[in-house]
């Protein structure tokens, strides 16, 4: 087997065209495209389901994936070992959270491991839906649902608070069962998270006067003088022109959980930066 077309494989694995992972190694998509067809042949293997939005792993690729990583970390160790480079992390590395978490929490955290280690290239995914780890769609993820796959390792990283917040500065208003007040909360598909239930449940009277499955627009809503919103209190507490109000009750926090898969626990760079955000964040 060539370790040439291993490195084709990851590249379309991680890019998900022939054309981009073309451009990533300097080759030409012509080029990509046979030398991937020589690596299906010599495995018996169909590795990649093509779509008309891309290359997708088939089980198959996802089983050789884990694999071909390790064989990349070994690679690269032999280079650095050659050219006297230390024990430096280098390659990519593809991160999931929500919007919220990822710009309030993480992004710190990945800025100061990005200096410690400026060969380790970070994709961070942030949206609301869940990136798959066994479909290696990621290969860490930070979601707010425990983990039940039996091939991902996981953990629970830290507890988050939530509170419910208002603009800063004005008096705190008379709930009663919420009439008369405009709140901000969750959309739709969202409307039995915890803390859209609680808010529901504590002001039954209140006006929904915007619904968005971002935290971050509820948050600036919020400011705006939109609607009172449940928040998680790290962003909250960063959010200019807004405060926490209390109101007797407390709105349910949420436990965060960290995960990857069990292929990936002995490479070196996810290591590093998991090691790092257990360090700043671990409970």
């Amino acid at each position: 087997m060539d370790w040439g077309d291993l490195r084709i494989f990851l590249a379309i694995a991680r890019v998900g065209t022939l054309g981009a992972a073309a451009r990533t190694l300097g080759q030409t998509q012509p080029t990509m495209g046979r030398r991937l067809r020589a690596l299906e042949a010599v495995t018996g293997q169909i590795l990649f389901q093509r779509t008309a939005d891309g290359f997708i792993l088939t089980d198959e690729g996802a089983a050789v994936l884990g694999h071909a990583e390790r064989m990349e970390e070994e690679a690269l160790g032999f280079q650095r070992a050659l050219a006297g480079s230390g024990g430096q992390l280098e390659g990519p590395l593809r991160v999931s959270s929500s919007e919220w978490f990822g710009t309030t929490i993480l992004a710190p955290i990945l800025a100061t491991f990005g200096q410690s280690h400026p060969a380790v290239c970070i994709e961070l995914l942030t949206d609301a839906r869940l990136y798959s780890l066994p479909r290696r769609e990621a290969d860490m993820v930070f979601r707010i649902k425990p983990f039940e796959e039996p091939e991902v390792i996981s953990r629970r990283l830290l507890h988050i608070p939530y509170a419910l917040y208002g603009p800063a500065g004005s008096s705190s208003p008379r709930m009663g069962d919420g009439s008369g007040v405009r709140v901000v909360t969750m959309d739709t598909a969202f409307a039995d998270m915890p803390d859209a239930l609680w808010l529901k449940r504590v002001l039954p009277k209140a006006v929904v006067a915007f619904r968005s499955n971002n935290r971050e627009v509820q948050a600036r809503l919020c400011a705006e003088g939109a609607g009172l919103a449940v928040l998680p209190c790290p962003l909250g507490q960063c959010i200019p022109g807004i405060a926490a109000i209390g109101i007797g009750q407390k709105p349910p926090g949420r436990d965060t959980f960290v995960g990857y898969h069990r292929d990936l626990r002995h490479l070196a760079r996810l290591r590093a930066l998991l090691d790092l955000v257990i360090e700043k964040l671990a409970a």
